[in-house]
């Protein structure tokens, strides 16, 4: 939901990687952006389909 917040707010990603994820994008560049991207897209599906996927599971 961080990540959230940070895009919606306009924040480059490369500081909502360092100061949500803990990966810093200078010395670990690739990594930093594999990571930000999914974890933005997970966030994404989540609040929009994810949510409703677990409240239709039976227990």
């Amino acid at each position: 939901m961080r990540l959230l917040d940070a895009a919606k707010e306009g924040a480059p990603w490369e500081e909502a990687t360092q100061l949500v994820l803990g990966i810093d994008p200078l010395l670990e560049p690739a990594r930093a952006k594999q990571a930000y991207d999914s974890h933005i897209a997970r966030a994404r599906w989540l609040t929009k389909r994810g949510y409703k996927e677990f409240l239709e599971r039976d227990p």
